[in-house]
């Protein structure tokens, strides 16, 4: 299915996936190609994903510009406005999906990074005899199983230990974790069991001894929430929402439906927070899916309506991965306040958390140090007096502010259920609200389930279970040893992209930089302690920054195919020596495959788009070559001063130096073989 229209006309199409086709700030990789373009309209229905990678954010704007009218718009790019519009899409409805800041930078990426039913929610639900609660945790245990199905490398089941202290509670608990089990029923992940206190202490060493009976082990998920957030965003991108980040919406648009006479909700006025431009975005259907600024925009619809939303912190502190072990986590089901702690391994790390507390709505939540305090006095409760828990081994602290679902009746927040609710207003605005991250699928279909009911839209049911995200199809556990083996990365920088990009980490791969050692060969980390490189930074971004605004492009323009030769006939001499080991053939010009062949015999590697954006930046006639004019052009302009960190001059030098030695090039290679 088409989806976009070339006329006259030129913007910016992605070539590439994972960000800057969204402008994700995290991860902006790829090149861009330009394609004659100048209308885009929305795709009517796509049975199935583009075959190609999502547009650039340039791209989805025009659509979102030119298009005459949505069927879906979707404001918020959290996990259920995401998921919203990867619903709308894949049933065939023309949507479109806008966010104020980056994708998944609010709540939804300041989780527990469970996927998990509720165990306290099943307690709840079996002590009070409340339904609602039973129906909420079912769901959520569906959902669990769908989560882990559909995006393999952001999830995976997660042990997790309730240490028990007391004989009666022992039996108790199994009870109560038996029932989750039996509840989850073929989606049970793992059955739980139960430990002695001394194969307890083997897995979780740092518990505290004195009074420990034993422990009961159930299984949860656990994902990268902020990964799995864009996963949906792209994947609904590829199936062909047209999806923007960075884009606010300062109103709403209204029309009167000239057969009720009403004012109905017909769109919004969007900005472009990156430059400032507003436009219309027109709609049949608009939904309000911005977690705690819900009743925001529900008063953009009307100034008068009614808080439905009940704003409440949750703070997660990281500290050092040994206060935990590396794959147990820990859970504490009565704290002295009587809220549930966390205690879950992260990448190498540990997470403790969450609070439970009520709030204000702000764009930064900030986690105050009572609530940091909290945490740390509970987790002193549970480990032993031999680990000393300090306030300065908190790495890091964040505040996420959940949407619940305000019940009048209740005392507290605690009390309030995290099941989801799906407001019609008078003009037509549908508002989700309230649920978790575990349920944004079911909570996507039941919000599109009422667009459609209440706006008339022609649509088929939900295909979003089973349907894989971006990155889930074709991971497999081992999909790492390819990357080491291919590329020649470091087994922990292969795995960490394999974990965070699943099938597309080839692509992240590829543009790795070549470290300059025998091993890793390729992957130049950003900090020595992780696995993140630099092919991960928002590259094109800070290329274009540098190029116009600090001086890059001025830099630039010192070597032009105009520049004159002022060398000395010795210097001439020396150069030309220097060019012609690399132009063995003697042709007057070097390609990248005569660099490649001095590099190989050297023993250096270099990968093929380094070794061309080095040559580009020499070929001054742009004609895929360097002659030696331009070669002797470029000597003279770094002589004078010109040209200075020249990437060819180094390159070519150090190659000369090293034919001149004749170093022995050694046979053995990591990783065994020749």
């Amino acid at each position: 299915m088409a989806f976009q229209k070339a006329v006259k006309g030129t913007i910016l199409v992605g070539g590439g996936a994972l960000a800057t086709v969204l402008g994700l700030s995290q991860f902006a990789h790829y090149r861009r190609k330009q394609v004659n373009l100048a209308f885009v309209e929305a795709a009517d229905c796509v049975s199935e994903p583009v075959n190609r990678e999502p547009p650039s954010r340039e791209a989805q704007i025009l659509t979102l510009k030119n298009t005459s009218e949505f069927d879906v718009l979707v404001i918020g790019g959290g996990a259920t406005g995401s998921g919203c519009a990867l619903d709308a899409v894949t049933r065939g409805l023309k949507t479109a999906l806008v966010e104020r800041g980056d994708f998944s930078s609010g709540a939804s990426s300041r989780s527990s990074k469970l996927i998990h039913g509720g165990v306290r929610y099943l307690q709840k639900a079996v002590m009070k005899l409340d339904i609602e609660q039973y129906r909420m945790v079912k769901e959520a245990l569906h959902e669990r199983a769908n989560l882990l199905e559909i995006a393999p490398h952001l999830s995976a089941p997660l042990p997790i230990m309730l240490p028990v202290y007391k004989w009666w509670q022992l039996p108790y608990y199994w009870v109560g974790i038996k029932l989750y089990d039996l509840v989850a029923g073929s989606n049970c992940l793992k059955s739980s069991y139960v430990l002695s206190k001394s194969r307890a202490l083997e897995h979780f060493p740092m518990l505290q001894k004195d009074k420990l009976v034993g422990a009961i082990v159930y299984y949860d998920g656990q994902h990268n929430d902020a990964r799995m957030n864009l996963a949906i965003a792209l994947t609904a991108a590829r199936y062909g929402a047209a999806t923007a980040n960075y884009m606010e919406v300062v109103s709403l648009l209204k029309k009167t439906d000239p057969q009720t006479g009403k004012e109905c909700v017909s769109g919004a006025r969007c900005k472009d927070v990156l430059t400032g431009e507003e436009f219309d975005v027109r709609a049949k259907c608009v939904i309000n899916a911005t977690g705690p600024f819900t009743d925001t925009v529900r008063k953009m619809d009307d100034k008068d309506a009614a808080a439905i939303c009940q704003p409440s912190a949750g703070v997660h502190i990281v500290m050092p991965g040994y206060y935990s072990p590396e794959s147990m986590g820990l859970l504490d089901p009565a704290t002295s306040d009587g809220r549930v702690i966390f205690f879950l391994p992260w990448q190498k790390m540990t997470i403790a958390g969450t609070t439970d507390t009520p709030t204000d709505v702000t764009h930064h939540p900030i986690p105050s140090e009572e609530d940091i305090n909290f945490i740390l006095n509970e987790v002193r409760n549970y480990l032993s007096c031999d680990v000393e828990v300090r306030r300065g081994d908190v790495l890091a602290a964040w505040s996420g502010i959940r949407p619940l679902v305000t019940d009048p009746k209740a005392a507290d927040t605690q009390s309030i259920s995290r099941n989801h609710v799906v407001d019609i207003s008078e003009s037509g605005l549908i508002t989700i609200a309230g649920g978790k991250w575990t349920t944004y699928r079911s909570m996507a279909e039941d919000t599109i389930n009422a667009a459609v009911k209440t706006h008339n839209l022609k649509a088929g049911p939900s295909r979003t279970v089973g349907l894989f995200l971006q990155g889930g199809k074709d991971w497999s556990p081992t999909l790492y040893i390819r990357l080491v083996q291919d590329y020649g990365l470091e087994s922990e920088v292969a795995q960490h992209l394999a974990a965070t990009y699943g099938d597309k980490a080839f692509e992240v791969a590829k543009m790795a930089s070549v470290t300059g050692k025998r091993w890793p060969i390729v992957g130049v980390r950003l900090v020595s302690e992780f696995p993140y490189i630099e092919a991960e930074e928002e590259l094109e971004t800070a290329k274009k920054f540098l190029y116009y605004e600090m001086g890059y492009k001025s830099r630039s323009e010192q070597l032009t195919d105009h520049s004159e030769i002022s060398l000395l006939p010795s210097d001439i001499d020396r150069y030309k020596k220097r060019f012609h080991k690399f132009d063995a053939d003697q042709k007057g010009f070097i390609t990248i495959v005569d660099v490649q062949r001095v590099l190989e015999s050297i023993s250096v590697q270099m990968d093929e788009n380094t070794l061309h954006e080095i040559l580009n930046e020499v070929d001054l006639n742009k004609n895929g070559q360097v002659e030696l004019h331009e070669f002797l052009q470029l000597m003279s302009a770094v002589q004078k001063g010109r040209v200075s960190g020249s990437r060819l001059a180094i390159l070519m030098k150090t190659a000369e130096e090293n034919l001149d030695r004749r170093v022995p090039i050694p046979v053995d290679r990591s990783c065994g073989g020749l």
